[in-house]
């Protein structure tokens, strides 16, 4: 099987990549069970076919994608972010998580905005190759703490009309991790593009160590035939106004965005539910239009007919 593989959606990326990280190696890093396989090149054509539905092996929870990638953009570690996934906690030291991306990203060093200088470097230079974002810090990731950053950095590249990005891993988990991460890293590509005024091009994923753990092998083993990932709604903004709507979507308030406000109402929903409000979360998530609502209410499905999975774990909406 090839290590270089391209795909329409982040499904077709999905099967690719667990099918090729079941047939690695064996190792045991930190004493984990693993498969692995070194060296990996993915690409995806459409990078709005973000959201990954491959029931009934994989069905994840939008919300937490969303929350995620709402946390990320606005530079922030605050700990708002176990509301919507509490297993990060086991990550945190001090109840930070030391390699969140949000201040790497935003706020590098308390001095630049990564994300900010890419866009300028790109309007003053389009055919620039300084264009990117570094978050590996090695005077911070040797110091031990739990939490190391598995993606290295993001370059952009303007190239007649149309922005690429490509994203570097030192690792990927395939079965938890990936469909997470591409849900941010395609928003990001998304919204650099539309900063730009440019087209959206091709995104590119480039890890290392490319790993799915032997205690997920099983429910590997049931993925079937995937349906092509939708488009998701457009999410292009003024910056002048970025931070100030992100706001309004972590706060859970309508933005006057379309697509930003099927986010703010993912989140609005998954609060509900967790806060015991089942019903109020069903009709909040069945009123959200296009793929995050179908997700969500899938998720819910999923939620309520795990066997032997109490209603605290239920509510807690583990990955």
């Amino acid at each position: 099987m090839t290590n270089t593989f391209t795909g329409d959606s982040v499904a077709e990326l999905f099967i690719g990549a667990v099918m090729l990280a079941k047939s690695g190696d064996k190792v045991s890093p930190r004493g984990m069970a693993t498969r692995e396989v070194f060296d990996v090149n993915m690409t995806l054509t459409q990078p709005r076919a973000r959201l990954l539905y491959a029931p009934p092996a994989r069905i994840l929870n939008p919300a937490f994608a969303v929350a995620e990638t709402v946390w990320h953009l606005a530079g922030t570690d605050a700990p708002w972010i176990y509301g919507y996934n509490e297993r990060l906690r086991q990550y945190a030291d001090d109840g930070i998580l030391q390699g969140a991306y949000g201040p790497r990203m935003r706020n590098w060093g308390g001095k630049v905005d990564q994300l900010h200088r890419v866009v300028e470097i790109l309007k003053d230079d389009p055919d620039s190759r300084r264009a990117l974002i570094q978050l590996y810090d090695p005077a911070r990731d040797t110091a031990g703490h739990k939490d190391v950053p598995c993606t290295l950095g993001f370059r952009f590249h303007l190239r007649a009309g149309r922005l690429h990005m490509s994203t570097t891993m030192r690792g990927q988990d395939v079965w938890i991790g990936l469909p997470y991460d591409l849900f941010f890293f395609t928003t990001l590509h998304e919204l650099v593009a539309g900063w730009l005024d440019a087209e959206l091009g091709e995104y590119h994923h480039h890890v290392s160590s490319l790993h799915i753990y032997e205690r997920d092998l099983d429910r590997a083993d049931g993925l079937t035939d995937v349906v092509a990932s939708p488009l998701v709604p457009e999410l292009t903004t003024p910056w002048e106004s970025f931070d100030e709507l992100l706001g309004r979507v972590e706060a859970r308030a309508e933005t006057g965005h379309p697509g930003w406000d099927s986010m703010a109402e993912t989140m609005c929903s998954y609060r509900l539910w967790k806060d015991g409000m089942r019903e109020e979360a069903w009709r909040v998530a069945d009123a959200i239009e296009g793929p995050l609502g179908e997700a969500l209410t899938a998720w819910y499905g999923e939620l309520t007919c795990r066997t032997g999975t109490s209603a605290a774990q239920a509510a807690a909406g583990t990955r």
